[in-house]
């Protein structure tokens, strides 16, 4: 009888368990464990009841499995865990653990990953093998009855008891249905409406090169928190000096990203479609289809479409569809200077490399360019310097001083505090080389804008921070501008201003209001504005 009452309250709390991604809301009693410990107190043993616990352990280490995935993803992702999603983005999820970790820890972790699961499946089927024997039948009866009666207290009081197991398989299937069926309502869209929507000449952009720039992890908590305000609003405050002492002109707003923490390819290609664009179902269903984006746009301006995406390291099949002209990688824009963990160049040479070998060779051509920026990608370590010396980055050599520098990301990541440290100082670092490429290279014929991708992970910004990135738009041309901030009978892009500060307490629109507002503001021949030096600096 100790026996039994000691097997059924370790498997209440494994059973509870299960319920972690829910804290603080756990019960005290997981009735599915209380009628398994009575259902198996009653079975007599023999090889039925051994395949029955070798089914309900296995089950267990699955949901074992759904539930600390479900942690994992909701501070690294900001939301709940999808198996239906998940399953597609698998082999990112590696590729990054092991530009993280290296291949060897990395197949460590997942070995040890799979071993507590199936440790957790056996633990699970030898515990209810355990309570057969030499248990009074009217002492497993009555376990069952107080299971049965669990059950249905579970369904009236749930503070005091749950369905632990049936919730974290319910909140998948639940999570399935809901996905299938959004998905399916995105497919039918874009087939209702590919054939209609054709891409949209910019004429306002013809002669002008239109650069745009994803800065990795550039959400609007950068400056809205008290954690990293301090050092990135005085980064904006010399950006906006800097840019004017160069004869430049800066707009700046804000946009909600599709995503947070990761799967930076959802929020570029919502803001290159005009199409909110939120789960990788989607994505594969939107590159299968002929919808057109901003590239079909600015081509059939008369632009040199071009993808420059250090961060990818093998073949980009997803890129082809986009339709660009020419689309660079990590193998092909010559870099000579060392990895920098999970960065495989910094962004520094990424800008230098640009100018050089697309900007200085288009031949009067204008060029829209998507330029990916990844050193505030994380693990965020090591923090480069910015070279005053733009001539000497050359083919990145120089860079080699840098080798091995920094810690391990490993010891790093053992710290929460020092890892939102070094986030800060990584995003400093990307506003200040975008700033001192901008002095250089951006003219009266460039609009450059550059924005985050989304926010950081959870465990940087919190757990109820907003999604919205901040995004600033750059040319010497402030009539070029005008159309963002609006004015007259111009309605400008919410939220955005003149200067480099975003507005701290107005939400901004859908990314995927970018495109539409481009149609909107370029595609008629451009009016010029005429613009006083005091507007440009209204904060």
């Amino acid at each position: 009888m100790t026996r039994l009452l000691f097997t059924t309250v370790l498997l209440n709390a494994l059973f509870l368990a299960l319920l972690m991604p829910y804290y603080p809301w756990i019960p005290w009693i997981a009735a599915e464990a209380v009628l398994l410990c009575g259902l198996f107190a009653i079975l007599p043993d023999g090889t039925g009841k051994r395949l029955c616990a070798a089914v309900v352990g296995g089950l267990y280490g699955m949901l074992a499995f759904f539930a600390l995935s479900d942690l994992v993803v909701r501070e690294s992702l900001g939301r709940p865990f999808n198996l239906y999603l998940e399953l597609g983005v698998a082999g990112p999820v590696f590729d990054q653990m092991h530009g993280n970790l290296g291949i060897p820890l990395s197949l460590t972790l997942v070995a040890l990953l799979l071993a507590t699961f199936l440790g957790l499946a056996i633990c699970v089927s030898r515990l209810l093998l355990r309570t057969g024997s030499g248990v009074p039948r009217g002492a497993a009866m009555t376990l069952t009855a107080l299971g049965v009666v669990t059950l249905g207290i579970s369904l009236i009081s749930q503070p005091f008891a749950g369905l632990s197991a049936a919730r974290t398989a319910a909140h998948q299937v639940r999570l399935a249905i809901d996905t299938h069926q959004s998905t399916a309502s995105f497919r039918q869209h874009l087939e209702d409406n590919s054939a209609a929507v054709q891409s949209t000449p910019l004429a306002g952009l013809g002669e002008t090169d239109v650069i745009l720039g994803f800065i990795e992890s550039y959400g609007i908590s950068a400056v809205a928190d008290t954690r990293y305000g301090p050092l990135i609003r005085p980064r904006l405050t010399q950006m906006e000096q800097t840019l004017a002492d160069a004869g430049l002109h800066i707009v700046t707003g804000r946009l909600r990203s599709p995503v947070q923490g990761g799967q930076s390819w959802l929020a570029h290609t919502t803001l290159l479609s005009g199409q909110w664009i939120d789960t990788q179902l989607d994505y594969d269903i939107f590159l299968a289809s002929d919808y057109p984006t901003l590239i079909d746009d600015l081509g059939a301006t008369g632009h040199d479409t071009v993808a420059v995406m250090p961060a990818i390291t093998s073949d980009w099949p997803e890129g082809r569809a986009f339709g660009y002209n020419r689309i660079y990688h990590s193998t092909t824009m010559d870099y000579r200077g060392p990895a920098l963990n999970w960065v495989t160049m910094p962004d520094q040479y990424t800008w230098s490399w640009f100018q050089r070998q697309i900007r200085e060779r288009a031949d009067h051509t204008p060029v829209f360019a998507e330029v990916a920026l990844i050193s505030s990608h994380a693990p965020w370590v090591p923090i480069l310097p910015v070279l005053d010396d733009w001539d000497s980055i050359g083919d990145g050599e120089t860079f080699n001083r840098w080798k091995g520098a920094g810690e391990a990301p490993a010891s790093l990541w053992r710290d929460p505090e020092r890892v939102r440290d070094h986030y800060a100082r990584s995003l400093d670092y990307a506003l200040n080389v975008a700033t001192e490429y901008a002095k250089r290279h951006v003219d009266n014929k460039t609009l450059l804008v550059l924005t985050g991708d989304h926010q950081a992970a959870p465990l940087i910004t919190g757990d109820d921070a907003s999604r919205d990135v901040i995004v600033h738009v750059i040319s010497a041309d402030p009539t070029m501008l005008a159309p963002f901030v609006g004015g007259g009978d111009q309605e400008g892009l919410r939220g955005f201003r003149w200067g480099a500060h975003p507005h701290s307490d107005q939400q901004g629109p859908s990314m995927a209001s970018f495109r539409p507002f481009l149609h909107q503001a370029y595609s008629p021949p451009r009016i010029p504005v005429k613009i006083s030096a005091s507007d440009t600096i209204e904060k």
